[in-house]
């Protein structure tokens, strides 16, 4: 299971520490979901999921008030005991003494924000969502090109570093090389990134490490990317036969999404930068609605039914 840390939530999105003399260091979020504690308020914990970041908004305030002092305090104690990560009053709620005074007391650290409740909870959701995300590290290349992200993958020392060297001086940029870490933030995207010690370094045999980011600027590079399509690498095998038309999509599949997948056989001469451009281009115009194997495909059935019926008329 994987966490973040409370510290990290609240320096994202810029939350005040109502609780300061709180050690919230060790605090770490293990949930996406997040909950408003209305029927918690209410005295009903059945099915509470205590690991959930806790939000008050305006209602749930409004409930409070119109508690007894003394029940209200014993029903926030009841839901302090259960070890939640955080409260968070949205709109800049003013916060009762009383009730920071028992947050310390019980190691729960109050924050507040002045955003509204709804668009709180969506920014959040969106965030915890993307940190939470399960991920798995492959052997391979992403990069950006005209705005697709392309998954190189192949066997070592097929020619992966040298294709993306190629289409970053093309003015492409490179995500990552080598190491690709990839999270699944919804059932339709994946989200691939390098990790911390090898960000924007390129290794070529025979040359070494190079870093993108000193030798081609800022703008040869950037931390994440979508992947859209994948193209694998592979050595050239007279007896395979290769898609040559691309009526049918192939497919890979990454920690349960699919994503298309097209092989590419490497020869020598083959200039594999100006393929990957033109996979890219291809895949979006697929998206944007045409596809030239399916246009090719309609014009020669045409063309046979014409020279059928001209036949037939003769």
């Amino acid at each position: 299971m994987y966490t973040v840390e409370l510290a990290k939530l609240i320096e994202k999105m810029n939350l005040e520490v109502l609780t300061p003399d709180m050690d919230y260091k060790h605090i770490k979020i293990c949930q996406p979901e997040i909950n408003r504690p209305a029927l918690q308020l209410a005295g009903f914990f059945d099915h509470f999921d205590s690991d959930r970041v806790q939000i008050i908004g305006r209602v749930e305030e409004a409930y409070m008030r119109k508690m007894e002092k003394d029940h209200g305090i014993g029903i926030l104690t009841r839901l302090m005991d259960y070890k939640v990560p955080c409260i968070v009053f949205c709109r800049s709620i003013e916060v009762e003494p009383e009730l920071i005074h028992l947050a310390t007391q019980k190691g729960v650290p109050i924050l507040r924000t002045s955003k509204t409740t709804s668009s709180f909870m969506a920014e959040v959701i969106r965030w915890l969502n993307v940190e939470l995300a399960p991920r798995i590290s492959i052997h391979g290349v992403l990069v950006d090109v005209y705005g697709e992200g392309i998954l190189i993958t192949g066997e070592s020392g097929i020619g992966k570093s040298e294709a993306a060297l190629e289409l970053i001086k093309r003015g492409h940029r490179l995500v990552t090389d080598d190491v690709v870490e990839i999270k699944k933030v919804s059932d339709d995207t994946l989200i691939g990134m390098a990790p911390d010690i090898t960000r924007h370094f390129i290794e070529l045999r025979g040359i070494g490490i190079i870093d993108v980011k000193t030798l081609f600027g800022v703008e040869s590079v950037k931390n994440t990317q979508a992947i859209d399509l994948v193209i694998k690498l592979e050595e050239w095998n007279k007896d395979k036969e290769y898609d040559r038309l691309g009526l049918e999509e192939e497919y890979t599949e990454y920690l349960g999404n699919k994503v298309v997948c097209h092989s590419i056989p490497i020869r020598p001469g083959r200039n594999l930068a100006v393929i990957v451009e033109s996979a890219a281009v291809n895949y979006r115009q697929k998206k944007m609605g045409y596809n030239a194997a399916q246009e090719l495909y309609n014009r020669v059935t045409n063309n046979l039914m014409r020279k059928n019926k001209e036949n037939t008329e003769d």
